[in-house]
């Protein structure tokens, strides 16, 4: 057995070394299309079959693709979903078991980046690994809220909230669900329930329905993969290290590396068109109908196509359209938990250190969260400075004022996406440092210097009320 296992692996390293990507980043992308005939085999073979059957089929699934990936450390999963259920169903869902669930899931995740990173990204037991950690830290926040009373509720933890816990079989699928549980994307466990009672369709819904979609996602995917292909021949992470790139005028610096971080953004967009089209394949993104009466199937989004690609700033467009579905956990089991804190800032500071942290050790994440911090700080005041002057507002509104006012936000979002995913694409301080300094810091001088330069914004747009009122 040994030789043909020798072979696949040495055809596999033929492949990735010919297209320019590492074997594990190869075995990782096989795994994320190997959804789709799993969703086909699914559908057609198993969808049908009692819970239990289709629980075996998912395990397995998610296991066998673990374990081609990651081999014999992806039973640091399972060690860890083990540690969780046991707590729950020793504890039930109390505030004892979500501080139990934050703290390990977390902790556990710490560790293992600690022993397994190196000085780039790592394709290893840990990337499937922070994908559970949400997910079984949500797990242990929706039993709790199971035994809140309703009134104390919002919409989304009555929608979520779990009245008993599921059985060891059942979250084992939960967490091995073999469409999402490499890269995402997150859904609770009721979503997971609605599936398996296959009521994740509308009334009138056949099996072909959700076919389009999903082929229409897949196809997007292969597009923006091929955009990152084709922007990394031209501005690889090397160029901004090179002779040459510091020997070009300055705004030609800051302006390539808007395009570089543009370009690597398609990367992460790539993957999650990807593992979105074989989550609508396979039923899990049903997300209710339209006006219409029409079928949803953006249940399992991460990103707003849309959106992104005409982002106007950082505090609202851009985080509402990438990574949609983290945000969203983030949103619900971090941000509005925080609000005993009685400061929004402090929340969005919390949030921001747990993505942080969640996402690894390395400088250039927390370097990252910081540049979001400091941008959404800016922006904001700088609307609310802008919207206390009303003449000023108002003529903005004009239509060619506002076609003006789009291309110079366009402009804007482009330049300084660069510097804002420089951090987290790079990972290490001396290169990040690097980059900052060839440029001058801009976006640190113009986001984080707002509180030294904002009065004479003020003055020049002092608070004025348009004279008609």
């Amino acid at each position: 057995m040994e030789e043909p296992l020798m072979e696949t692996s040495s055809i596999l390293k033929t492949i990735a070394d010919s297209v320019g990507i590492g074997e594990p980043a190869l075995k990782l992308l096989l795994s994320i299309l190997l959804g789709y005939p799993i969703a086909i085999v699914h559908r057609h073979f198993i969808a049908k079959q009692p819970p239990t059957t289709q629980h075996v089929f998912i395990v397995s699934c998610g296991l066998l693709l673990g374990f081609y990936n990651f081999g014999i450390e992806f039973l640091h999963s399972t060690a860890n979903m083990l540690f969780i259920y046991g707590v729950l169903k020793t504890i039930g869902g109390t505030a004892h078991s979500v501080i139990i669930a934050l703290v390990f899931n977390l902790t556990y995740l710490l560790v293992g980046y600690y022993y397994t990173s190196t000085e780039s990204y790592d394709i290893v037991w840990t990337m499937p690994q922070c994908i559970l950690t949400l997910r079984l830290t949500g797990l242990a926040f929706d039993l709790y809220d199971g035994s809140l009373p309703e009134a104390e509720l919002n919409k989304d933890q009555k929608l979520n909230r779990l009245r008993e816990l599921p059985s060891l079989l059942e979250v084992a699928g939960y967490t091995y669900f073999p469409t999402s549980f490499l890269v995402g994307p997150q859904f609770p466990m009721r979503k997971y329930q609605e599936f398996i009672a296959g009521r994740m369709k509308g009334p009138t819904e056949t099996s072909a329905h959700n076919i389009s979609p999903a082929i229409r996602r897949f196809l997007l995917g292969c597009l923006y993969a091929g955009l990152h292909t084709f922007g990394n021949s031209y501005y690889p992470e090397e160029y901004l290290y090179s002779d040459e790139y510091a020997g070009v005028a300055l705004w030609k610096r800051i302006v390539e590396l808007g395009i570089w971080g543009h370009f690597v953004l398609y990367k992460y967009i790539s993957i999650w068109l990807f593992t979105e089209g074989s989550c609508i394949l396979i039923g899990i993104a049903y997300n209710g109908q339209d006006a219409s009466g029409n079928s949803k199937w953006d249940g399992c989004a991460n990103v707003d196509l849309w959106l992104f690609e005409t982002a106007q700033n950082f505090h609202s467009d851009y985080i509402r359209s990438f990574n949609i579905n983290t945000n969203n956990w983030m949103m619900q089991y971090i941000y509005k938990r925080l609000r005993f804190m009685g400061n929004k800032y402090y929340s969005q500071l919390g949030v921001l250190l747990y993505l942080a942290l969640w996402h690894g050790i390395h400088s250039g994440y927390y370097m990252c969260f910081f540049m979001e911090f400091i941008s959404v700080f800016m922006e904001k005041d700088f609307e609310n400075v802008v919207k206390r002057n009303e003449v000023f507002a108002e003529r903005l509104q004009d239509p060619v004022a506002s076609n003006l006012k789009w291309l110079v936000l366009k402009i804007y979002t482009l330049i300084f996406m660069g510097p804002c995913i420089l951090p987290l694409a790079v990972l290490k301080f001396d290169k990040w440092w690097m980059v900052y300094s060839r440029t001058w810091f801009f976006s640190q001088i113009i986001w984080g210097g707002w509180i030294l330069y904002k009065p004479l914004v003020k003055k020049l747009l002092p608070p004025r009320r348009d004279r008609r009122e």
